[in-house]
């Protein structure tokens, strides 16, 4: 029998894939879910119990969450990613290392196939379909939800007529839960004017007043949360997660260009990576210079959309990677938050390579590098492109 290597998620799409495959296309399935931090150890032990209840021949979890940290996330801080200037290209990102899981996955055992739920109507489907048939160009890629075009309902009647018995009723909202975001989707975000309500969104409201979080980053990582050091950046993150999730922030909708060629509008909760971002931004503005914070800003920019866009082994990534590292050298200190009910606030920061601690001047009160005479004189040269062509067109 053919061995093929089935992307797996434990929901109704991959469920039943698990039992095209085998059944009707007489393949030996193996099961495969590349956690990058969205799962828990309680969550992945029922994954498993239902792929082995379908009838795969073995399942295994690949956590590539250390992976996608080193390789992906810390450069999205590092650019301080947010695509349309909102989303912090979550779940989008975390498809690319797990479909990279998947196929080395697929290689180790001697796999013929992958396979994937995707339908044909998101993204999800190109950023697996791109990844497989570069990084693994000889093995055949199936995909039975696309492209029998099933509905929902079919994929539960065939799996009922195979004496699969589970509540499948779909949840009202679609959950995405990642160690970088949560995506949510449902009604509201099919439309463009209906925001998503409360009940949405996995974590509630739980704290009043307000509360100060202290961050500190060593050459753009986080390293310490509230004076605490962390070794392990993950922990970390997890760390200002569990502290801000309680206040509700990190809230928005995303509306975007689709790899497909449509818009698409979908919520997030996104706290700590929110956070983070701009903490680590606030700290740019005071230890980099004017041209290093612009160019950082349009390659920032084109990494994000490159992510989202399945464009990840695109060598020109590593590139923008070097650069991103190297403008890091300086990116060390301590940033204030305020946490209230939806909402924080950047209080300050504290640099040892804080570029306004300089002796030369503090703007708009004193100035100890020049004379005002020095000042006449540039801003004779500066006005002078400006004054030659109104002397020219008047």
């Amino acid at each position: 029998m053919k061995k093929v290597v089935l992307a797996y998620s434990g929901g109704l799409d991959t469920s039943y894939c698990v039992k095209y495959l085998s059944d009707e296309l007489g393949l030996e399935v193996y099961t495969a879910i590349a956690n990058t931090g969205g799962f828990s150890p309680e969550e992945l032990v029922v994954i498993e119990e239902k792929a082995y209840a379908l009838g795969a021949k073995r399942h295994v979890t690949l956590d590539v969450t250390g992976e996608y940290y080193e390789q992906c996330i810390r450069y999205m801080v590092f650019g301080n990613v947010l695509r349309n200037k909102t989303y912090p290209v979550s779940v989008s990102s975390e498809r690319t290392f797990q479909a990279l899981a998947i196929v080395r996955y697929a290689k180790e055992i001697g796999a013929d196939a992958l396979a994937h739920g995707s339908t044909g109507a998101g993204n999800d489907q190109v950023r697996f379909d791109l990844c497989f048939s570069v990084f693994a160009p000889d093995m055949e890629i199936i995909t039975p939800t696309r492209d029998l075009r099933l509905s929902r309902e079919d994929e539960i009647a065939y799996l009922k007529a195979k004496g699969v018995e589970r509540d499948w009723t779909k949840l009202v909202y679609s959950i995405n839960k990642g160690l970088w975001g949560t995506s949510v989707g449902g009604r509201e975000t099919l439309t463009s004017d209906q925001p998503l309500p409360e009940e949405a969104y996995p974590s509630s409201l739980q704290r009043v007043g307000e509360e100060e979080l202290t961050l500190a980053f060593e050459q753009g990582e986080l390293c310490a949360v509230n004076g605490k050091t962390y070794a392990d950046k993950i922990e970390a993150i997890r760390v200002v997660e569990a502290l801000a999730a309680p206040w509700a922030i990190g809230r928005d909708t995303h509306v975007g260009d689709t790899l497909v060629g449509i818009k698409g509008r979908v919520g997030f909760e996104a706290a700590a990576p929110l956070i983070i971002i701009k903490a680590h931004e606030l700290l740019e503005k005071h230890t980099l210079t004017k041209w290093q914070s612009y160019w950082k800003e349009q390659l920032g920019n084109w990494y994000g959309m490159f992510l989202h866009e399945a464009m990840y082994g695109e060598p020109v990534m590593r590139d923008i990677e070097k650069f991103l590292e190297h403008s890091q050298r300086n990116v060390s200190g301590e940033v204030r938050v305020l946490m209230r009910p939806y909402h924080f606030d950047l209080l300050g920061c504290h640099s040892p390579h804080d570029l306004m601690n300089a002796s030369f001047a503090r703007y708009g009160e004193e100035n100890n590098a020049w004379t005002a005479e020095d000042v006449k004189g540039f801003t004779r040269i500066l006005s002078m492109p400006l004054r030659i062509h109104e002397a020219v067109n008047k």
